[in-house]
Order: structure tokens, then sequence, then C-alpha cells
């Protein structure tokens, strides 16, 4: 019990900057009280003492702000920073290693008993401050959700869920726009991974532009080919795409004007 809890207090001091000493992270960290406090209400829960596991998770809930039903299974290392109004229903599942910041819902759609209504969080996921992840499904390893998002649906391993309802976004779509704005001299800053309307346009334009270019050096590679060509009395027609790939009416609607 003493060596988890010690490893409890060292992934907070690891993940959380303003943690200076293992004495006030004991002490001050609600996030740590209730996820004790909850591995004695599951013991209870696990043994059919149903009433006594309610009692001392709503103990849990009025000394920490943080709702953890005594039948929710939470892995090692997890991390509740701040936590007033996380809920994390019956049969919500937390990953080892997932950080959870405060008014997360892991909540359930379903009203049969007996049946998987709450979501399970795979390793490493972050759930940023005020998601809700509704529903029996899984989150995959290394994920993400953005905050304020409503979650319904599985978010596969390493993306990242944002928006209402939440859209996802692979990481090797948001590593290959970076890499195209870097190109062309870009600051890409100010472009996050959110379903802000301008920021979705913007990620629209970035992609155009790095369309644009690679059609632009096609079109000049098929010209110097002509070029040579035509001099040995030959004729070849153009590899390039010709149609136009922009979206203007989709953009404009984004941007909502």
């Amino acid at each position: 019990m003493f060596s988890r809890l010690r490893s409890d207090i060292q992934c907070i001091l690891d993940r959380d900057p303003a943690a200076r000493s293992k004495w006030e992270v004991l002490t001050c960290y609600p996030g740590l009280h209730a996820i004790v406090l909850h591995r004695g209400a599951h013991w209870l829960w696990q043994r059919e003492l149903r009433w006594l596991a309610r009692f001392l998770s709503q103990f849990a809930r009025w000394m920490t702000g943080i709702e953890i039903h005594p039948g929710a299974v939470i892995g090692r290392g997890v991390f509740i920073d701040h936590g007033m109004g996380v809920v994390i229903g019956e049969t919500a599942e937390v990953g080892d290693g997932c950080t959870i910041y405060q008014g997360v819902t892991l909540g359930g759609t379903s009203l049969y008993k007996g049946e998987k209504r709450h979501p399970t969080l795979g390793r490493n996921v972050v759930v940023s401050a005020g998601a809700k992840v509704l529903g029996g499904f899984t989150v995959g390893d290394d994920a993400k959700v953005g905050s304020n998002a409503v979650v319904i649906k599985p978010v596969p391993p390493g993306a990242t869920a944002v928006g209402i309802p939440a859209r996802i976004i692979q990481a090797e779509d948001t590593a290959r726009r970076e890499e195209a704005a870097a190109k062309m001299g870009f600051s890409a800053y100010g472009i996050t991974a959110s379903d802000d309307p301008l920021s979705q346009a913007m990620k629209g334009l970035i992609d155009n532009a790095s369309a644009q270019e690679h059609q632009i050096a096609l079109l000049w590679q098929a010209i110097e080919k002509l070029s040579s060509q035509r001099q040995a009395g030959d004729c070849v027609p153009l590899d390039a795409q010709v149609t136009e790939q922009f979206e203007k009416e989709k953009l404009t609607q984004l941007v909502g004007k």
C-alpha cells in the first residue's frame, strides 16, 4: 500500500511543476486523496459491501469535490489535477498513467444495468478540463481529449478528439500540416488542434497551398519534359492535374461568412 502511495506521489511530482515537495502533494492534492479513498471504496465494493463502499465514496466526494463510483477501475499512476467537478462512473476504466483535469465526466448514455455504460481510457490518456466522454467505448493509448470536448465515439490510439460533438484529429495529419506550414515560412504557433472555425479554415488554406505547390512543381517538370521532347520532334501529354481542388465554399462556411 505504501509503495503504491509513494508511486502516486512521485507521478504528481513528475507531471505538475507546481508541486514542490512530497509533503505538499500528500497534504494538499485532492486528486491524490480521492484516488486513495477510492481504493478503499473499491475494495469494499468487490467484497459486496456496497452501501459502505458508496458511503466512503460520498465522503471522498465531500472532501475533494471528485466523485468516483466505487465500481470504477483506476490504474496506477493516474493524476487527477485540481479535480473539482470530476465524475467517473461505475463501469469506467482508467488506464495507467492517465491525466484527468477538473470538470471531466466519464459518463454513460445507457440506462440498462449490468452492461458497459462508461468509457475505458487506455494508457497515458490526457483528458483536458471540462471534457465529457460519454458511452461504453474505448479511448486508445496516448490519445488526448481537448478542453470542453464531448466525445461520444471511440478515439484511436495517439489521436486527438476536439469539439462538440468531438471530431478525431490524427497525429500524422497535424504533423504533416505543421511541416507544410514550416516549409512556407509560416509560423504554425496559432494553428491549434481545436474545432474553432477560423482555425479549421486556416488549416484548409495551408493544405491547399501545399497542394498548389506540388502541382506547380509537376507543371514545371512537364514543361521541361515537353521542351526537351519537342526539340526531338515528339509530343507527350502533361501529367499534372488540371482540376481545381480549392474548396472555397467549404472554407467560407467554416468562417461563418
